[in-house]
């Protein structure tokens, strides 16, 4: 218990988090990398698996490319930038963390647009609407809930593992643990892993929001849907009258 009071005195000094390289100056540091990380994976990801899941192709090209890129442990690509041109820094944690995020983004994009009927789309271009107005207009819409379940899911890895950027002098809330460890802090060390798990779990609140508000259809907060799930339905008698 010595370990979680000396956590919980560290967060709640306010020096400690309004100094410099203080907690806000850490958390600013690991929002820009984990944020460019996704960004850029995105870019990469979307127009991609997009391009893969409208014409049909490629299925068998993501399920290699997500399995590999899993397989692949950031801590690993980290070590192999320190030995190479790219380095130490900001720079090598953001491109492994987009590696790490690329998989989900790609795989979900991919199965949402896959997924879309075709007689929607044959429907759509009867119409008259061009390829891409299909895709803005028809595809999208309906493959965006799994879209941004794969964005969540890679913002949150991201988020939950940017902590290693401190290993390569990345700077982030992992500079905590780090500190802590080496001075054998065990204290700020669990004040570190507290800050990063809250940091996810604020992230996966936000874009589970975000997904709520940009989702097409008839909207219920996603607290209220799960819970109205919960509650039975009574089953009408052969009168048509419930029980």
């Amino acid at each position: 218990m010595n370990a979680f009071s000396d956590a919980f005195l560290y967060l709640n000094d306010p020096y400690n988090w309004t100094r410099p390289n203080g907690i806000l100056d850490l958390l600013r540091e690991h929002l820009t990398i984990s944020v460019v990380a996704v960004l850029a994976a995105m870019v990469l990801a979307l127009p991609l698996g997009i391009w893969l899941g409208t014409s049909g192709r490629g299925g068998g090209a993501i399920v290699v490319i997500s399995n590999v890129s899993r397989a692949v442990p950031t801590l690993a690509l980290l070590t192999l930038f320190a030995v190479s041109s790219i380095g130490f820094g900001a720079k090598a944690t953001t491109i492994a963390l987009a590696v790490f995020a690329f998989p989900p983004i790609l795989t979900n994009t991919y199965v949402g647009f896959r997924g879309v009927d075709a007689d929607v789309r044959e429907a759509a271009k009867a119409m008259g609407m061009r390829r891409r107005q299909v895709i803005a207009r028809v595809d999208l819409p309906l493959a965006l809930p799994l879209v941004m379940t794969g964005i969540r899911t890679a913002a949150v890895q991201v988020v939950a593992t940017a902590g290693l950027a401190a290993l390569v002098a990345g700077g982030g809330l992992g500079r905590l643990v780090q500190l802590g460890f080496g001075q054998q802090n065990y204290g700020l060390m669990i004040a570190g892993a507290f800050l990063i798990a809250g940091l996810a779990l604020l992230t996966e609140l936000l874009l589970v929001l975000v997904s709520w508000a940009v989702t097409p259809g008839p909207r219920r907060l996603p607290f209220l849907a799960a819970r109205s799930r919960n509650v039975a339905t009574p089953e009408p008698t052969a009168s048509g009258v419930p029980l």
